[in-house]
Order: structure tokens, then C-alpha cells, then sequence
């Protein structure tokens, strides 16, 4: 099965675009994941647990990202702590989302709803 084309997973939702963005930064598990993405975010509120492994789930299920390989901590193996890496089809879609919210953007101001700078 042919993989999917970045225009074809746009538009995001935000807190998709949030985890994008924070692993654009270097690999990172769960909870650093969920950390970090409300300070990236379009002000959706901070990331609930649940909703994160549902959404992180959907993105491992579309090519976005991939699951590394579980850690030694302390010579044991870290049974509880994921880390995720964006793929390749993780940065084309991160960069198709921010040129459509761009475009979107430069709209918005034609028709003076912001503020020019």
C-alpha cells in the first residue's frame, strides 16, 4: 500500500500540529511530549494523558511518527516510558500545515482581521 501524500493528512487538528512540533525538537517520551506541547499549542489547553496515547496512537498509525526502542534505566528495561520520533512523512505534513495556516494567515489580513505589523 502506497503511503499517504502530505496534503493529504492536512489539516491538522491542533493538538496533532502540537506533538508535531515538539518532536520536530528531538525525540521524546509521553509525558515530556505532553509537557511541551502546550507551550507550542494554538491555546487548546494542556494535553490529557488519555487523549495524548489516543492521539499518538492515530499519528504512529499514520506514518507520523515511530516508537523507539524502550530504555535501560537503572540496568532494567523502562517498561513504562515511550519515546517517539517524527518520520520523514511527520516533517512534510508539520511543514504542509504550517504553509496552509500561513496562506490562511496572509488571508486573514487582506481582509483586516489582524493587525498589520
Amino acid at each position: 500500500m502506497k503511503p499517504p501524500a502530505a496534503a493529504d493528512l492536512v489539516p491538522l487538528k491542533p493538538d496533532v500540529f502540537a506533538v508535531l512540533l515538539v518532536l520536530l525538537d528531538g525525540d521524546a517520551h509521553g509525558y515530556a511530549i505532553m509537557q511541551q506541547a502546550p507551550t507550542q499549542s494554538t491555546g487548546t489547553g494542556r494535553l490529557q494523558a488519555g487523549a495524548l496515547y489516543r492521539i499518538l496512537k492515530r499519528m504512529l498509525d499514520d506514518g507520523l511518527i515511530t516508537e523507539l526502542e524502550r530504555q535501560e534505566v537503572d540496568g532494567a528495561l523502562d517498561k513504562r516510558r515511550r519515546s517517539y520520533r517524527i518520520t520523514e512523512l511527520g516533517r512534510e505534513v508539520a511543514t504542509a500545515e504550517a504553509k496552509r495556516m500561513a496562506d490562511l494567515l496572509a488571508f486573514s489580513q487582506t481582509r483586516d482581521l489582524l493587525e498589520k505589523a
